[in-house]
């Protein structure tokens, strides 16, 4: 099929924000959009309505006309896209383009990490997961969900240093500088972190990661070791995706660039810099919707 004179929208949405992006077939940037976070979590309806917002920006600055934009072909990658019903229910919506395909945000970002070419990713960021795709086969490794999965995530990281900064308060663990400050985030009082936790999610949680690595990387004891353990979580993800058949692996997320330089010499070597973003992935979805056709 001819795409010369197509466009093509590539669209990230995940829990903190989603991005868009409008380019014409020979890569050109024509527009670019932002809005909230696109997530299923939040229904399909909400997910949709920050998807749109996202793409409408982009395809206002883009200069589109309708008869312009009914000759994109848009890839969405999304967040919760695995919820049961989810996918049926965002391609029953109506949309203004030549066609639209979705995958989840994790696989979106893959594909932009590798041009499209077989490969995997670590994502390091509120939670943890490591996918891919050689061969036309899935890969998969952790990223189940907080707090029974997500290791060596910001998540992770915060509730470990919360509980060992309330052993400490009890006499049970050395107290340090990182866990005193933990301590000072509830006024001292146990209590107050039992109510905070009752209400808590993991993005509660991931929020103290920043404290922690502050102070792993200022020599705190236990801050090195809440950090060397989940360096060590990336570390088996790496390898298991390898061992897995995975050409190659790309560190993405929040914590990677904090997370790198505690990771073993062997995973770090064998890391492959990312060619493009996750819209990008998106992008190259919506081409090779395209070619299907």
């Amino acid at each position: 099929m001819n795409t010369e004179a197509d466009y093509f929208l590539g669209v990230d949405g995940g829990g903190t924000g989603c991005r868009a992006r409008v380019e014409d077939a020979q890569g050109k940037v024509l527009g670019q959009g932002l809005s909230g976070p696109a997530t299923t979590r939040l229904g399909v309806e909400a997910a949709w309505a920050s998807i749109a917002k996202a793409f409408g920006a982009a395809i206002e600055e883009a200069g589109f006309a309708p008869a312009e934009t009914a000759k994109i072909h848009a890839g969405v990658g999304l967040a919760g896209i695995g919820r049961k019903g989810a996918l049926e229910a965002l391609r029953a919506i109506a949309h203004p383009f030549s066609g639209i395909d979705f995958v989840s945000d994790g696989i979106g970002a893959c594909l932009g990490a590798h041009s499209g070419q077989d490969g995997a990713i670590v994502i390091a960021g509120s939670g943890s997961i490591g996918l891919g795709f050689v061969e036309g086969r899935d890969l998969r490794a952790g990223g189940y969900g907080f707090p029974i999965s997500d290791e060596g995530s910001g998540a992770d990281l915060g509730l470990k240093a919360v509980q060992l900064a309330w052993r400490a308060h009890d006499g049970r663990h050395e107290r340090t500088a990182l866990l005193a400050e933990v301590m000072q985030r509830f006024a001292g009082d146990p209590m107050e972190a039992v109510a905070w936790m009752d209400r808590a999610s993991a993005t509660d949680y991931a929020a103290l990661a920043p404290m922690v690595m502050r102070h792993a990387d200022q020599g705190d004891p236990v801050g090195r070791r809440i950090v060397q353990g989940a360096a060590e979580q990336i570390d088996t993800l790496v390898r298991v995706l390898f061992e897995k058949g995975a050409p190659r692996v790309t560190l993405l997320g929040g914590l990677a660039s904090p997370l790198e330089a505690w990771l073993s010499p062997d995973v770090r070597r064998r890391l492959k810099p990312a060619d493009g973003d996750a819209v990008s992935g998106a992008i190259i979805l919506a081409k090779r919707s395209v070619c299907k056709g």
